[in-house]
């Protein structure tokens, strides 16, 4: 069984078990989550919402907060001698799934 949620303004196909790194959420590491915006949820009878599934909610754990890798931006005049170079790390929570309740 699997289910696509929406957090962040992104949408994301989980299973249970399952380690996914969403945008950064309030929450402390170990604690509950709950996301109740389900717009999917596969398996046997699938159900599709509209736009999301009544119901339907997905639970996970919150195993870290984090940073991901910089990515640097550089901006270059050529003739004029200037330049500019700016860096910028996404924060991401990481979250296991622990269980999809249709």
């Amino acid at each position: 069984m699997y289910a696509i949620i929406v957090t962040g303004g992104k949408q994301y196909k989980v299973e249970a078990g399952q380690a996914v790194y969403v945008e950064k959420l309030n929450v402390e590491a170990g604690e509950k989550v709950t996301f109740d915006q389900v717009v999917f949820v596969g398996g046997e009878t699938p159900k599709i919402g509209t736009p999301t599934v009544a119901g339907a909610t997905v639970t996970g754990t919150v195993e870290k907060q984090g940073l991901e890798k910089k990515v640097v931006t550089y901006k270059y005049k050529a003739k004029k001698g200037t330049h500019t170079k700016k860096g910028h790390r996404q924060p991401y929570t990481k979250v296991v799934v622990d269980a999809i309740n249709a």
